[in-house]
């Protein structure tokens, strides 16, 4: 029996739709036999706001979860559903328990996040305001192709582009969830990268040459 809280079959079995930007819903991506064991070792928050791991106390089930969305696994998989190559970079892990009435503005997300993906964790929900919708603008909350619920073991992913709007309507209270960005170096790093790239590059030439003239001498 798989000890995976993850279902990756169902995953890979997803359709990614493109109207009007790449993304995919998993309704039951958290098995069942694992949600229990989540919800008990979820980290206790009492504050809204999203947390970086390093900030909170959670149980073993949890930190399994964790470790295995960060895994190679999901990135081949998740690379595969967006026809990217996730593998080496880096990610990003957030947790929210509570959201406030300023939350779900209109937004695509920062350019350096390649792929977001968000794990739901409320065991239910009946308030008609606070699912996740798809957008068609940024101007209109209401203009959208697909509303996501954020119930316990739904999954939502989806490629970052100049027009991945998303949002949701005012919403205040227990809302539980799980993100997980496959982040690009930031522009600075990027820079940096080159410039340490080039100046290595210039090196060897530079040892090359001297080399070449010591062995005309």
């Amino acid at each position: 029996m798989s000890t995976s809280a993850l279902n990756m079959a169902a995953l890979e079995a997803a359709t990614v739709q493109h109207d009007p930007f790449d993304f995919l819903v998993v309704p039951d991506f958290v098995r069942l036999e694992a949600r229990d064991a989540l919800l008990r070792d979820y980290p206790k928050i009492d504050t809204p706001r999203n947390y970086r791991l390093e900030e909170l106390s959670y149980g073993p089930a949890f930190q399994a979860f964790v470790d295995e969305i960060q895994g190679r696994e999901m990135a081949e998989q998740m690379g595969a559903k967006f026809g990217m190559d996730l593998g080496d970079l880096e990610t990003s892990v957030t947790v929210r328990r509570y959201a406030e009435a300023h939350d779900g503005n209109i937004h695509t997300d920062s350019w350096t996040k390649a792929v977001t993906m968000l794990v739901y964790f409320n065991e239910s929900w009946t308030s008609e305001s606070g699912a996740l919708r798809m957008l068609r603008s940024k101007s209109d909350i209401e203009d959208y192709v697909a509303e996501v619920p954020p119930l316990l073991g739904t999954m939502l992913a989806f490629r970052r582009s100049e027009n991945s709007f998303h949002g949701h309507t005012r919403f205040e209270g227990e809302r539980r969830m799980v993100q997980l960005s496959w982040v690009r170096p930031s522009r600075t790093a990027a820079v940096a990268l080159r410039l340490k790239r080039l100046t290595t590059r210039a090196a060897k030439h530079l040892h090359i040459d001297r080399a070449s003239n010591v062995g005309d001498a």
